[in-house]
């Protein structure tokens, strides 16, 4: 009976770099030349990057992409197959494609059946879905390929077991969130159940704009039972040997703690954002509270201590305590860090708008006025350095406006956007969880914005396990006020969050883009019509 050795190469792409990814699927068809690899199989679009968007309307990028792959086809290594997945344009259609290239030829190019449509998904904006299924013969065997969402369906891997298919072949480009990984082993798993073959899926690997891509690849048996894992968050290159209906390859590796798996999403995600966009660094306010420390750890594990800055701006609120554990902070990581007071731009504004808002009590423009000035200076340093302001604002603010435009908001990209503040209290604490990075204080002192005296979050806001239950509830799994209240939480509690998350949709709108790390953050999958005069019931 015929055998196969093949491969997955779990990629970092760049998107629309059909060069350079070109260029890094012919090093992985090389490595895995090198060690009698005969297919290698790359993730979904893995010449384009994922998701192109509407580069896909332009039809020179679909004429790019062939001279690519016919370029990529008459490079490969003597003797090694590569499934490369690609954009294709036939006869005015265009479809999401994945093609058998080998021996300097295209042999055979599949369609994507499944066109997925919801969350961050909007294929049916661009492609149309293929016709059926293709299996094709390598060395004899038979070899079935299905695309990314085709498996989340019974019905396209049934048609490749129908159609004479040995083993399924699945390119991805399927994006992080909390427990995304179980639920791809289930549905694979199913697939292989239900047609009784095995099934190899390689994930995308990499960051694109707000999405993370955390590889973790899988191989599972006939059975379902899984028999090979890449790791998360980093490329790999998987080798695996087919015969008589059975993978053989080394044991998945195990699962990483859920902080262990946030945070190296943030990481990564922070890394290729900078790094794909050519950003020499980032620079990043500090407050002395715990989410600024939150995302001044994640920069300097993403970019290196050399290439970030820390600015700590006190106001005569900031407490001591404040500048204290900043400065232990950033001794201990080891970046450049600078005190800007920001007293004498807080007293001149004072002066200039005293004649305006005579007679008018002191509020919240006062507080704002503070945060705008940290956001002037931040910008400032960010045009002059060409570093890119990271903001540090959570999903809790975020959701209720507990922000200010302009202001904390202000910069270019929001790396703990879609984390809830008490997921920022466990990430903290998994930091520290062999020695004190982040001192202990920030994580253990109330939390406060520090813009008037004695000023603590929880005078504006319910507990934060309480808010991020109900942001979960109703952002996250759309559930219903009556509901949200029906499962304990109190009806003042739930009207005011609500009510707040309504009123705060201009603000998010206008707030920079950040990595997705839930199933529904604020950016492709939260559409909200900022003008709305929808009224849940209660």
């Amino acid at each position: 009976m015929a055998s196969l050795r093949l491969a997955i190469a779990q990629l970092n792409i760049t998107l629309g770099d059909l060069a350079g990814n070109a260029e890094r699927i012919l090093a992985a068809a090389r490595r895995a030349a090198d060690q009698g690899v005969r297919l290698v199989l790359t993730p979904e679009l893995s010449l384009t990057g994922y998701p192109p968007e509407d580069l896909l309307l332009r039809p020179d990028f679909y004429r790019a992409c062939d001279r690519a792959v016919a370029d990529l086809a008459a490079r490969l290594p003597a003797g090694v197959a590569v499934v490369v997945g690609h954009p294709v344009e036939i006869r005015g259609e265009r479809f999401n494609a994945a093609s058998i290239v080998d021996r300097g030829a295209l042999r055979a190019t599949y369609l994507k059946r499944r066109l997925p449509n919801s969350t961050v998904f909007d294929e049916v904006r661009y492609f149309s879905p293929g016709p059926g299924p293709l299996v094709a013969d390598i060395d004899g065997v038979k070899v079935g390929l299905a695309i990314c969402e085709d498996v989340w369906f019974p019905e396209p891997c049934a048609d490749l077991a129908a159609a004479g298919a040995e083993l399924i072949l699945v390119p991805n480009a399927s994006p992080y969130h909390l427990g995304k990984g179980a639920e791809r082993l289930d549905v694979i798993a199913a697939r292989a159940r239900e047609t009784d073959l095995p099934l190899v899926y390689a994930n995308l690997v990499g960051g694109q704009d707000e999405l993370v891509f955390d590889g973790g690849s899988w191989a599972v048996q006939a059975d379902g039972t899984a028999a090979a894992r890449a790791p998360q968050f980093e490329e790999d290159l998987l080798v695996l040997d087919y015969a008589a209906g059975r993978l053989t390859a080394p044991p998945p590796l195990p699962d990483l703690s859920l902080e262990d798996e946030v945070y190296r999403a943030l990481v990564l995600g922070v890394r290729d954002y900078l790094g794909k966009n050519g950003f020499p660094g980032a620079i990043i306010g500090l407050s002395g509270g715990i989410d600024s420390a939150l995302t001044l750890c994640v920069a300097v594990d993403a970019l290196g201590a050399d290439k970030v800055r820390a600015v700590m701006m006190p106001s005569p609120y900031t407490a001591d305590i404040s500048l204290e554990d900043s400065r232990a902070l950033v001794r201990t990581l080891g970046v450049q860090y600078d005190e800007i007071p920001i007293a004498p731009a807080m007293a001149t504004m004072e002066g200039l708008l005293a004649p305006l808002f005579a007679g008018l009590a002191a509020d919240t423009t006062e507080e704002n006025i503070q945060a705008r000035i940290r956001g002037n200076l931040l910008m400032a340093l960010s045009n002059k350095t060409g570093r890119l302001v990271l903001t540090t604002g959570n999903k809790s603010e975020m959701a209720v406006g507990y922000c200010t435009l302009y202001g904390d908001m202000a910069g270019g990209f929001a790396v703990i956007k879609d984390i809830a503040k008490t997921l920022v209290y466990r990430l903290c604490r998994w930091i520290n969880r062999e020695r004190e990075i982040i001192p202990t204080r920030i994580i253990t002192r109330p939390p406060s914005a520090e813009l008037k005296p004695n000023q603590l979050d929880q005078d504006s806001l319910p507990p934060y396990e309480v808010l991020d239950a109900i942001i979960e509830a109703y952002v996250e799994n759309n559930r219903s006020p009556r509901e949200i209240i029906a499962a304990g939480y109190a009806e003042a509690d739930v009207r005011r969050v609500v009510r707040l998350l309504k009123i705060a949709e201009y603000k998010r709108r206008q707030s920079p883009l950040g990595i997705r790390v839930t199933r529904r953050g604020f950016g492709k999958d939260w559409r909200v019509p900022i003008t709305n005069r929808y009224a849940d019931e209660y």
